[in-house]
């Protein structure tokens, strides 16, 4: 059996469910429970067993014989429909005997501070994990191209913004799902400054050692070129609902989660960033 509870150390013999465990913060959950030699279960729909949030008969499977699950919501749990899809996910875990629950939300999201509440009204220990804007969105996602390209061509305004590294963030999420004294609490995550778009670009400029520029987008034409790329309609609608509603400067302060979770502070973009542009991914595309 796993016992949880503040004041002893679980005992794993029934793997730890990752949803998402293929995405940006999950499979380095994956990753670092394995190096703990936890066993692990990854929900995704490329796993076996498969996971997936649109078809609710997947999940038993999943859920069966575990005991603690970390929740990633694909896209984003602003979604319209994300809160029906977790609070059908937590009955489903009840269910199967699941003891604890640690949910990554959106700072920020109204929509995702529903879900945080399904969760946190569970009856089961959780944690909430309440992240903004990744570093990993300019190496792993929409924007890796744009910095290869040198020009981040983005409709963000000038609006300061808490970027917080996905390392860090698995790290706070390891914690909870397997260590005590992390019940009950929300850890509001971020880095260690708060920069712009135009700060990124700085910065990007430095390790990469050419010129990288933020240039500011007309909000409807960024969202329509999107749409035209062939990117997936939620897709277009998250990042529209990011750079229109919550890029206003509601998140523009920084909080002390991962120093409170972990017991360090958290890393800066600049050592994320030289770390990345040694890997070479940054070198501008050959034209032909």
């Amino acid at each position: 059996m796993t016992h949880f509870n503040n004041n002893t150390t679980a005992d794993f013999t029934e793997p730890i469910l990752v949803l998402g465990g293929t995405g940006k913060t999950g499979r380095r959950i994956v990753t670092g429970l394995q190096a703990k030699g936890l066993p692990v279960r990854i929900g995704s729909r490329s796993a076996s067993p498969a996971f997936d949030w649109n078809n609710e008969k997947s999940w038993d499977a999943c859920l069966a014989g575990t005991k603690a699950v970390y929740i990633s919501y694909s896209p984003d749990l602003a979604i319209p429909g994300a809160t029906d899809a977790i609070q059908a996910l937590v009955d489903r875990a009840k269910q199967h005997g699941v003891q604890r629950l640690v949910l990554l939300s959106g700072r920020g999201e109204a929509e995702a501070q529903a879900c945080e509440r399904i969760v946190q009204k569970s009856g089961l220990d959780w944690t909430i994990v309440r992240a903004s804007w990744f570093y990993q969105n300019f190496s792993e996602g929409a924007f890796v191209d744009m910095v290869s390209a040198g020009q981040i061509t983005l409709p963000a305004g000038d609006t300061p913004e808490p970027f917080v590294d996905v390392d860090d963030i698995a790290d706070v999420a390891i914690v909870a799902l397997t260590e005590p004294g992390h019940a009950g609490e929300v850890y509001e995550v971020t880095g260690p400054r708060l920069m712009t778009f135009a700060d990124i670009a700085v910065e990007l400029s430095k390790v990469t050692e050419r010129e990288i520029t933020y240039i500011q987008a007309p909000h409807e034409a960024f969202v329509t070129e999107v749409a035209n790329s062939g990117a997936p309609k939620d897709v277009v609608w998250i990042l529209d609902y990011l750079f229109s509603t919550v890029l206003d400067g509601r998140n523009a302060y920084l909080s002390d989660g991962i120093q409170r979770a972990l017991g360090r502070p958290p890393k800066d973009f600049a050592e994320y960033a030289r770390e990345v542009a040694d890997t070479g991914i940054w070198q501008p595309v050959p034209t032909a």
